[in-house]
């Protein structure tokens, strides 16, 4: 199985970026991926997550309203449209998928079964 993140980059405050997942190796169905992220010196929180089956997401107090979450199944592809951007959502982001609800797990987060390597974004001020 395999995650792979793009569309990390550099982006001034108030800016946008997309972010994107895209997944190979098995089926999803019954799955949900997400996305976690880590900002320098800090543990790795949740950030969103979308039943790969339903469509149906949910987020972190901090992103919602700014961030969205989507998926197109004909790409095996997820995405995380993050707007509104704040030098705090700095950070390193992960793609993740888990059979179970990420967004109450706790860190370091067992039940995620599936990790993609990061992508960094970065936001100035």
């Amino acid at each position: 199985v395999q995650l792979v993140e793009s569309g990390g980059g550099l982006v001034q405050a108030g800016g946008s970026l997309r972010l994107s997942c895209a997944a190979s190796g098995r089926t999803f169905s019954g799955y949900a991926l997400g996305w976690f992220r880590q900002a320098p010196g800090k543990e790795r929180e949740f950030v969103a997550a979308i039943w790969w089956s339903s469509g149906i997401t949910y987020y972190a107090d901090s992103v919602k309203g700014r961030f969205t979450g989507s998926r197109d199944g004909a790409k095996h592809t997820v995405y995380l449209q993050m707007n509104s951007l704040q030098p705090e959502d700095t950070a390193v982001y992960y793609c993740a998928a888990s059979s179970q609800n990420m967004v109450s797990m706790i860190n370091p987060f067992p039940g995620v079964e599936y990790w993609g390597q990061g992508t960094l974004v970065t936001v100035s001020s």
